[in-house]
């Protein structure tokens, strides 16, 4: 189907009709006055002639100016040819993941199904490996935090290089400490960037909070005001004490606050367990985009134009070439 993009442009087709109005153009010409005028008849042999001389066009010429203006304001008007309808979908949820890299992530109290024991954070790369797989449509992102929160991975759907950098992480590169509010406050200023609607924080920690510059609970109201839900996996064991201890009450708050949910992973199986849970309450939703492809076909009645053009030059030239006359030589 063919539509025009400035069909306005179209107006201008009457145009030339309203110039024809106009008088036609005079150009005055020198002479000379002879007082031996008839002499000068006799010897051309030429009949005298008064009055203007007004040019005519041909009838090809006529022909060819009137499909040059038409075609050019066609191509004004921008033609353009529109495909059937495109239906493309995306994801329609943007879900960051927050993981812990503080220096008590080295604790190798989970385990393989081999029995294999392993660190907190190696379980933890293990476990959001599947949870990438299965969230295909979902576009990622990755905060890791210590001391302070840095971005490893902003939103991508890209999986395979979210999967890269996540492996990519070590336990201590973001400093020894847990500043989880902080990491929610990151969280909040980069789904601000995002046109998304359903967006989703998952927090890993397997500590408490250690002198963040938003308490986490504070940061969690943020959250909510932005319609952010925060889902909490505290890892580890809840009853360990000192520099280790888990602060379980402030992640069940901050979970509550945002409409999330809390989870404890006390090993890998919880761990997976945890993740199964969460894509429960957040199952994969999907927003359509429809389009209809445009090609612009502008140049048609452009290459028309140059086309006549370059024909009616070639005939005018070969008509030209046999007028003239022959000499013998």
């Amino acid at each position: 189907m063919i539509e025009l993009a400035h069909p306005l442009w179209l107006l201008l087709l009457p145009l030339p009709l309203l110039l024809r109005r106009l008088p036609a153009f005079k150009h005055r010409r020198d002479s000379v006055k002879v007082p031996f005028f008839k002499r000068l008849v006799e010897l051309s042999e030429e009949a005298p002639q008064t009055g203007a001389v007004v040019l005519m066009k041909t009838t090809l010429q006529k022909i060819l100016l009137v499909f040059t203006w038409i075609c050019l304001v066609v191509a004004a008007a921008k033609p353009e040819w529109v495909g059937n309808p495109v239906e493309q979908s995306r994801s329609a949820r943007d879900l960051m993941v927050a993981v812990d890299l503080s220096g008590s992530m080295q604790a190798t109290d989970f385990a393989t199904p081999n029995g294999e024991q392993i660190n907190r954070l190696e379980a933890v790369k293990r476990v959001l490996i599947e949870l990438a797989e299965e969230r295909g449509g979902d576009r990622l992102g990755l905060i890791v935090f210590g001391s302070a929160p840095y971005l490893q991975a902003p939103f991508t759907e890209d999986h395979d290089t979210w999967r890269t950098l996540l492996l990519e992480t070590e336990i201590g590169m973001a400093g020894q400490s847990t500043v989880f509010g902080d990491a929610i406050g990151l969280a909040i200023h980069l789904f601000e960037k995002s046109d998304t609607e359903n967006r989703v924080l998952m927090i890993l920690t397997d500590g408490n909070d250690t002198g963040s510059k938003v308490p986490p609970v504070e940061a969690a109201k943020v959250a909510a005001s932005r319609d952010i839900r925060i889902h909490t996996v505290a890892m580890g064991d809840p009853t360990s004490v000192g520099e280790e201890e888990l602060d379980v009450a402030t992640l069940k708050r901050v979970a509550e606050l945002t409409g999330g949910a809390y989870f404890q992973a006390m090993d890998r199986e919880e761990l997976q367990r945890a993740y199964a849970a969460i894509a429960a309450l957040e199952p994969e939703e999907y927003e359509s985009i429809s389009f209809r492809p445009r090609h612009s076909l502008h140049h048609i009645p452009v290459a028309l134009v140059m086309l006549y053009y370059g024909i009616y030059h070639v005939l005018a030239g070969l008509g030209a070439s046999r007028r003239r006359p022959n000499h013998a030589v």
